[in-house]
Formats: structure tokens, C-alpha cells, sequence
């Protein structure tokens, strides 16, 4: 059992994204309907369900949670398992635990999250227009969004932002939102837009835009340079001479990345997918609640592992919405 998790292309699952909750208070145009029907919360998880599944991954040589949602920080008593995950911080068996937020709750937990073991949180924000704002999230206020960065990083958290890149949204943004992130040493990662659940009258193959172009734009101000770094996610690195920031670009459809993939994503109901852009997905809820035992548990995820695809199918290049699936991004956790 103590063999280490590897798929059938050879790739180590060193990192695991789970969803603590589908629930968020915004509403964001690319990844939910305005309306949105959520799981009912007897579906969910218990928070000592997840400690139990994560301690599994754990054992098995995962290195890295990250905490996502919808957003996650609306769960319930969810600083009650950040803190029970610091003792593998403590043990050093996990290398990093850290989450993925929209930032609206930040100026509340910032501090206790940094005192359970976080050092980094990834926060969700494609503009720095409040109008702008307002529209895309439906629901979201950017000046509370604001106060939890400053919160974060005066409580010592790193913060890194991440903006969907968005056709006729926020393309004129590059500049503000990079000059925005040197001036207070914060890291920014671009991302493609993916096309995931039904999110209404929008536009996906209207919403795309190339991160290729995005590069394209940002060489005409600064001098970029290529990094080799890599953080066990998805994202290509580059440096601004100028400044000396870093930005980092998530291309999964003009660059797909899926040669490197060493993570799985779970649902807040114990689903794992072990890869975003495929409907394939197994359950370990039954087998985690199926027996006290941590044996059938861990045959589950093995047996899921077995299972990971080589790559997603996400595709706009024939000018049409190719590889959609069917669930919604805050289903799985992104």
C-alpha cells in the first residue's frame, strides 16, 4: 500500500485540488449560471470526511492541496480543517497546503489561515474595474475583494492573482492589472478561458482569448523572459525584465499542457476526475463511507489513478466550442 501513485503514463500524482463546497456568493459569467442549483448539503462531504480522504492522498505521496470551491472559504467551520491539515505540514509529509479564493472573505480569515500553515492563496480577479467587476461576478463587490489582498498579505500570505482572460472584457486591463501586481509584489497568471457548463446566453468561442496574443501584447512594453520554473500546476512562466515580476500563462487550449499533469481534482462530494477537461470521473465517497478501514478507500483512488486520461479535448481552433463538458467549473474545484 505504500507504493506511490502513478498513472499509465508515467506521471507521480504529487498534487491533489479538492473542492470543499460548490456554493460561492459570486456569480461569474464564465463559470456559473446566474441561477444556479446547488448539491444539497447532506451530499457534501463532512469536514472530517475530507481530513480522512486527504490524509489518504497524503500516505500515497501527494505533496500539495489546494483548497478550492466554489469558494471555499463560505464552507462552514472550514477553518476546522485547515487546521487539522497542518499536522502534515507539521510531520512534513505535505510540502504545501494552500487555496484557490475569490477574495471575498480574506479581510475575515487571512490571519487564521496563515496561523493553520498557509503561506500562498490564489485569488480569483479579472479586473480592477468596479463597474466591470460587478458585471462579471454578478453578485461581487471588488472594493471587499481589495481589502482581502491587503489583509492577506499583511498577515505574510504570498498572493498571487488569477485573471480569465476575456475577448472585449479585459484585454485593455494587461497593463493596469500587471503594473497593479508589481507595485505590490504580487505574482499574475493569465488564463484561457475553458469551455465548461452551461453558463446561459454567454458567448465561450466570443469569450477566447489567446494567451498567444496576450504575450504578443506584453512584448510591445517589456522585455519578457522565459523561466523554467515549475510549481506542479499547469502554468508557463515568464519574467519582465523591466520590473522583475513574474506572470505566468495557463494555455490549455492554444498550448496544451497535459504532458506535465501530476494532479486530480476531487468534488466536494468525493468525486475524483482525474482530469479537468474529460466527463470520466469515480466515486470514493462510497468506499470512504463504506468501511472504517482505510484499505477499500485507497484501492478506489488507485484504481481511479489507473484510470487518468493522457489529455483533455479542449479545442476552439476549428471556430467551434470542441471538448465542452457538462459540468460547471465550481463543481469541480478549478
Amino acid at each position: 500500500m505504500d507504493k506511490p501513485l502513478v498513472d499509465p503514463f508515467q506521471r507521480a500524482i504529487r498534487y491533489l485540488r479538492l473542492s470543499v463546497t460548490d456554493r460561492c456568493d459570486f456569480r461569474c459569467v464564465y463559470c456559473m449560471s446566474e441561477n444556479m442549483t446547488f448539491l444539497p448539503k447532506k451530499e457534501l462531504l463532512t469536514l472530517e470526511e475530507l481530513d480522512r480522504l486527504c490524509s489518504a492522498f497524503i500516505r500515497l505521496g501527494v505533496e500539495k492541496l489546494r483548497i478550492t470551491g466554489g469558494e471555499p472559504l463560505v464552507r462552514r467551520d472550514i477553518l476546522t480543517f485547515f487546521r487539522a491539515m497542518s499536522r502534515h505540514l507539521e510531520s512534513g509529509a505535505l510540502k504545501e497546503l494552500t487555496l484557490t479564493t475569490n477574495g471575498s472573505q480574506l479581510e475575515r480569515f487571512a490571519g487564521d489561515l496563515a496561523a493553520a500553515g498557509v503561506r500562498r492563496v490564489n485569488v480569483s480577479l479579472d479586473t480592477l474595474d468596479e463597474a466591470k467587476f460587478a458585471r462579471i461576478t454578478r453578485w461581487g463587490r471588488l472594493p471587499q475583494v481589495l481589502r482581502g489582498l491587503d489583509a492577506a498579505q499583511k498577515a505574510g500570505l504570498r498572493v498571487k492573482l488569477n485573471a480569465v482572460a476575456l475577448k472585449g472584457f479585459n484585454e485593455d486591463e494587461l497593463l493596469p492589472m500587471t503594473r497593479f501586481c508589481a507595485e505590490r509584489g504580487m505574482d499574475l497568471t493569465w488564463i484561457e478561458v475553458m469551455p465548461m457548463g452551461d453558463i446561459g446566453n454567454e458567448d465561450r468561442l466570443g469569450q477566447y482569448w489567446s494567451l498567444d496574443d496576450l504575450r504578443t501584447q506584453l512584448a510591445r512594453h517589456y522585455t519578457l523572459q522565459d523561466l523554467p520554473d515549475d510549481t506542479g500546476g499547469p502554468a508557463r512562466y515568464l519574467r519582465l525584465a523591466e520590473t522583475g515580476q513574474r506572470i505566468g500563462l495557463i494555455t490549455p487550449l492554444s498550448h496544451n499542457f497535459c504532458e506535465s499533469c501530476n494532479r486530480v481534482r476531487i468534488t466536494c462530494t468525493g468525486e475524483i476526475y482525474t482530469c479537468l477537461g474529460q466527463e470520466g470521473h469515480s466515486d470514493l465517497r462510497g468506499p470512504l463511507r463504506g468501511s472504517d478501514a482505510d484499505g477499500p478507500l485507497e484501492d478506489a483512488i488507485r484504481a481511479a489513478i489507473a484510470l487518468k486520461p493522457r489529455g483533455h479535448d479542449f479545442d476552439y481552433s476549428r471556430q467551434a466550442v470542441d471538448g465542452r463538458v457538462t459540468r460547471h467549473m465550481s463543481h469541480t474545484g478549478g
